[in-house]
């Protein structure tokens, strides 16, 4: 077994363009549950609809990168006004509903092949083409290279990590203004809040499309080094990236971003422990195809013990667990 090999194959998960993309998620979640206590299960909807604004303005409409970054942004905020106009004056559950099955609805358009929508998204294949631009302004030197990435990839988390570090410092400051206490205390207890003369409808709807924001920059982080695929944004990714808030704790400046790179370092290495230990034929009772699945169980009881011995995550605080929900 090449325990290097598996090392580095773990480091270059825990920098990756990937990983900052699941980061930003997690912080705009962050926003919605940590700090606004807004229960959004579709985010992988918002991650949809940034990837697919940004690959169709770029191929289709031919916008620039900074453009389609721009329609990225205005993409994301209409989607969650679409999603909070008609449920953000009514209790937190039905905007979970509401989110789920709007990210499920988002999957399937992109999917379908009927009405010639697919010439547009590309159907069941997807689109791709549309990082030539953002190659194009790599300033690297060719050659460079960092724990495995190198070209595009290594640009791409530069990149993505760029935007994480400045949600981190948005958020934080944000969180520190009177709007963060603001939006706090509703997460505690609305009606005292609203009592104060706050409009409680107006913050949620703002922390949603900030939040909504972060999610759709976070779809174009993840495909900026592959093509875009709609398999990609089913619920599972939206379960993933509870997970990493989760692990970090929901409403802590950095830990959506250390819950992200440990679940994807955990990954990684558990794939690369697993395969070689199973073509060593120290692991006979499983086969190489069943390691994808096993690793996530590994994950799970990880955030399960995680849940039972720390619930608040590795920086929350216990008191930031009581949501008026």
């Amino acid at each position: 077994m090449d325990f290097g090999s598996i090392l580095l194959s773990a480091g270059t998960a825990l920098i990756s363009p990937t990983t900052a993309a699941y980061a930003l998620a997690a912080i705009g979640l962050g926003v919605h549950f940590g700090y606004a206590g807004l229960l959004n299960f579709g985010q992988a909807g918002f991650m949809a609809v940034g990837a697919y604004t940004f690959a169709i303005t770029t191929l289709t409409l031919g916008f620039p990168f900074w453009l389609a970054i721009l329609a990225t942004i205005v993409a994301a905020s209409v989607f969650a006004l679409i999603l909070g106009i008609p449920t953000l004056r009514l209790r937190a559950d039905y905007l979970a509903i509401v989110t789920i099955a709007a990210a499920e609805i988002v999957r399937f358009i992109v999917t379908t092949s009927t009405g010639g929508l697919d010439d547009t998204t590309g159907g069941a294949s997807g689109l791709n083409g549309y990082n030539a631009e953002f190659a194009g302004m790599n300033p690297l030197p060719a050659g460079t290279s960092l724990l495995g990435l190198s070209g595009t990839p290594l640009w791409g988390a530069i990149f993505g990590w760029a935007l994480v570090i400045i949600a981190t410092v948005l958020v934080w400051a944000l969180m520190r203004s009177p709007w963060g206490r603001v939006v706090k205390g509703i997460r505690e207890d609305e009606d005292a809040v609203r009592s104060l003369g706050k409009n409680v409808y107006s913050y949620k709807m703002q922390a949603l499309v900030l939040g909504g924001v972060m999610g759709a920059m976070a779809g174009v982080i993840f495909i900026l080094p592959r093509a875009v695929q709609p398999g990609n944004y089913g619920t599972a990714l939206t379960f993933f990236i509870w997970t990493a808030l989760l692990l970090g704790g929901a409403a802590t400046v950095f830990g959506p971003i250390v819950g992200a790179m440990i679940f994807w370092g955990v990954l990684t290495l558990s794939d690369g422990l697993l395969r070689g230990l199973v073509a060593a034929d120290v692991l006979t009772f499983i086969s190489s195809t069943q390691v994808g699945q096993i690793r996530f169980i590994i994950v799970g009881i990880a955030l399960m013990l995680l849940v039972v011995f720390r619930p608040q995550g590795i920086f929350g605080n216990k008191k930031e667990l009581s949501f008026n929900v």
